[in-house]
């Protein structure tokens, strides 16, 4: 009998580091957020800020967790997921930024994202910043541009962020 029993808790135990294992919820019920340091298993997008320097606009995505692969795409209008609403920033560019796999939510559904789900901006380069996706694995934030955004990506660590620098546009010289 104790042979079963070792048998039994050893496959429970694999089957929840696999990540097997069901949780039960009574309807009404929310589900209280384990109360660890453990980073989560799908990395979450927790902010989006941005800052101006003397050459170009950086927009960074704080995340917890492991950071995840990030596709940066230029796009012709940036669209809500889910509803395929256009999203109401101003520019001419776009860029859409795509993090597979992670959430802007945790395992319970609560929003873990504190940052600006929508924001207008004056900056030289970057116009406007939205949350434009939180589904199935998939956040995706979009960028608006008056002009053609040069841009180059990188990561930092201890927090993880992706960082995404965007040149000023050329002074247009008159005569």
């Amino acid at each position: 009998m104790l042979h079963r029993q070792s048998l039994a808790a050893g496959a429970a135990g694999i089957l929840l580091a696999a990540g097997i294992g069901a949780t039960t919820v009574p309807a009404g019920a929310s589900a209280a957020p384990p109360r660890s340091t453990t980073p989560p298993a799908t990395a979450q997008v927790v902010n989006v800020r941005w800052g101006t320097h003397p050459a170009f606009d950086r927009l960074v995505i704080d995340v917890r967790g492991t950071l995840p692969p990030v596709k940066v795409t230029p796009v012709k209008v940036l669209r809500y997921d889910g509803s395929g609403q256009r999203v109401p920033l101003p520019g001419k560019y776009f860029l859409e930024i795509r993090l597979s796999p992670a959430a802007a939510h945790n395992e319970s559904g609560q929003s873990v994202y504190k940052g600006p789900r929508l924001v207008r901006l004056s900056l030289p380069a970057l116009k406007g910043v939205a949350l434009t996706g939180d589904f199935e694995g998939v956040v995706t934030v979009g960028a608006a541009f008056s002009a053609k955004p040069f841009y180059k990506t990188f990561t930092l660590h201890s927090p993880e962020r992706f960082v995404l620098d965007v040149a000023h546009p050329a002074p247009v010289c008159g005569r």
